[in-house]
């Protein structure tokens, strides 16, 4: 089963700018879908593509209710049915964790083949990474893991000593690093600079732009492709923009707030995938919806910092 999907990955790699998506059983939960194919762009150490759009799962625990988990269930379904791919967890994410969830989930649902996992390491020392990353493995449900990330820049050069033997062993396919916090720029600035690495996962949104002074810079002449967290600005802007209508110059490429700030970030050169935390269906389409369609060019997102500077 993996084989095949990495096979049809690497198929995919080689595609072109643009994924198919097939036609949803799950249209009514959203607003109005943007025609046209998800946009992806591609991993730079490999020239796989991959959706700009993908999920993040910090809420997905397990001790949610049934009713709870019946919506993670369907969040998953619509993601999946509308183009998406990209999970993006962590093994101390939740109040257990949202591995446990992510992998019963996929495998209820035969989705194991289409996901794109995305999860971390969360300890310094080298045997308790060791260990934490195995346990990954068992979580997920999986003998190969797509992304496994360094998180919060927690023992980094040693966890990255041990991603890339796993690399050269096929048991993972791209390493990270992770920070979502200005006061890791410096420490990310050194890490992109001095290891090898495929993926930075990094915080970036119209209301917090501080990433785009250095790091993205940084990435795109590496070649290092680019995972967004908060491109909601921990809720901020749509809090910026309650009781505000969409600006006449978005409505003819954007249905909602939420595609609006999504579009800004994806739109960066430098970005690859923006993962908003999603535990709502309707959410997973409308997000979708921001993978879709025109993307504003330097022109139109320098019109929308002035706008939303403004507010």
């Amino acid at each position: 089963m993996k084989l095949t999907r990495r096979k049809l990955l690497k198929l995919g790699a080689s595609a072109g700018a643009y994924a198919a998506v097939a036609p949803s059983s799950t249209q009514g939960w959203g607003t109005r879908l943007q025609e046209g194919a998800v946009v992806t762009k591609p991993i730079p150490s490999s020239g796989e593509h991959v959706p700009v759009i993908g999920i993040g799962t910090r809420d997905y625990n397990t001790e949610a209710s049934s009713e709870e988990m019946k919506r993670f269930q369907d969040t998953m379904t619509a993601f999946i049915e509308h183009g998406g791919t990209i999970f993006d967890t962590a093994a101390g994410y939740g109040r257990s964790t949202s591995e446990t969830v992510l992998g019963s989930l996929a495998d209820d649902l035969g989705l194991a083949d289409t996901i794109f996992w995305a999860t971390k390491v969360d300890r310094a020392p080298k045997d308790e990474g060791i260990a934490r990353m195995e346990d990954s493995f068992d979580k997920l449900h999986d003998d190969v893991i797509d992304l496994m990330q360094v998180h919060n820049l927690r023992g980094t050069s040693t966890q990255l000593a041990t991603i890339r033997e796993w690399q050269e062993e096929g048991r993972i396919r791209y390493s990270g690093v992770t920070t979502s916090s200005a006061r890791q720029y410096e420490a990310m600035v050194q890490t992109i600079r001095t290891e090898k690495i495929n993926f930075v996962q990094v915080d970036y949104s119209l209301a917090n732009r501080g990433a785009a002074e250095e790091i993205l810079p940084l990435c795109a002449e590496r070649g290092i492709a680019t995972l967004i967290n908060l491109p909601f600005g921990r809720g901020r802007l749509f809090q910026a923009v309650d009781g505000h209508v969409l600006p006449d110059f978005a409505t003819e490429w954007c249905d909602s707030w939420g595609q609006f700030f999504l579009k800004y970030v994806v739109s960066h050169p430098a970005v690859t995938t923006a993962i908003p935390g999603t535990t709502k269906p309707h959410h997973a389409i409308d997000n979708m919806g921001a993978a879709r369609g025109w993307m504003p060019d330097a022109k139109m997102r320098s019109r929308m910092e002035t706008w939303f500077d403004a507010l």
